[in-house]
């Protein structure tokens, strides 16, 4: 059983930058690709980014590709989203997942994190 904690959500006007963290505990992190999605009232969650086991490879979504970047900690149990250039269209709430499942690539589908945070809110003002 894998536990994460997302931190770092906030208001920052249009332009501006975040830093979200979250933090696992509880399983063997480095057995885990990660992702990041985001979901607002109303609509499905969306996939913004992952990263694999090994940190090597990491995918985006398109809206966020040159803005954002994934990275992750093995030492410190932790995966981060740099968040640059915020966007009023970025305001959601930030969700990471852990994925057992992908070995390689890390996954972009929803279905394959089996284990998810709580969320915290991002909120770009124009």
């Amino acid at each position: 059983q894998v536990q994460l904690v997302e931190s770092g959500g906030g208001l920052v006007q249009a332009g501006g930058s975040l830093r979200l963290s979250c933090a696992a505990s509880g399983g063997t992190f480095s057995r885990y690709a990660l992702g990041w999605f985001r979901q607002v009232p109303g609509k499905e969650r969306e996939f913004v980014a992952a990263i694999s086991r090994t940190g090597f490879i990491t995918v985006y979504a398109n809206s966020v590709k040159g803005r954002f970047t994934i990275s992750r900690d093995n030492a410190e149990n932790t995966v981060y989203l740099q968040m640059n250039s915020l966007k009023p269209e970025d305001t959601a709430v930030y969700y990471c997942g852990a994925d057992r499942q992908s070995v390689i690539t890390p996954g972009r589908i929803e279905s394959l994190y089996e284990y998810w945070g709580q969320g915290t809110q991002v909120t770009v003002s124009s």
